[in-house]
């Protein structure tokens, strides 16, 4: 029996096999990548007052907002907010904002928030039995353990989040008060 005939079906079924080891499925570009540095910026806003001002204005349009601020300077504020979308998944948002001097009593605010998603996870509970001579039994019983796992992090991208940010802040700017006329001598 002749083995000629199987050989170019070998030969096929080998290089079939082998362009499919050294195909990979096209890898995703980072996210970085998108980036673009562009002068379109939604993460910061100029306003005519000193650092320590507009940090405070910040500061309390975030408290105004329910948010818990776990760190505030002159020139930095960080703030917290909790929300539960669903009775299993849990949603963080928490608020960077840094106060940087322009010069002749202006500042430059940068902000970003980042939302941390966390789903609960539970995992069952098992005891152990120790037995003379055998060993220990591990018997699962009737609980579990639940615990919060995050699972995505992402820095809110939205222009309107942002845009209503900062009217909010400048709507905690203190006002500008009129300086009050001189008042005229009465004569004596």
């Amino acid at each position: 029996m002749s083995r000629l005939p199987l050989l170019p079906l070998t030969a096929c079924l080998a290089s079939l096999l082998l362009a499919a080891c050294a195909s990979s499925p096209p890898k995703a570009a980072p996210m970085f990548v998108n980036e673009a540095f562009d002068a379109d910026n939604i993460y910061s806003q100029a306003y005519a007052v000193d650092t320590a001002k507009i940090c405070e204005a910040a500061r309390r349009a975030l408290l105004g907002q329910g948010y818990v601020v776990t760190r505030a300077t002159g020139d930095y504020v960080e703030a917290t907010k909790n929300f539960q979308p669903e009775a299993e998944s849990h949603v963080q948002l928490d608020m960077r904002v840094s106060c940087v001097p322009q010069g002749d009593g202006q500042a430059l605010v940068f902000v970003s928030g980042v939302q941390e998603r966390y789903s609960l996870r539970k995992s069952p509970t098992s005891a152990s039995v120790g037995v003379g001579g055998l060993g220990s039994l591990s018997l699962p019983i009737g609980s579990s353990d639940d615990s919060l796992v995050r699972v995505a992090s992402n820095t809110v991208r939205d222009a309107d989040f942002y845009k209503r940010f900062f009217n909010r802040v400048t709507f905690y700017l203190p006002k500008q008060q009129p300086t009050p006329a001189p008042v005229p001598k009465q004569p004596d």
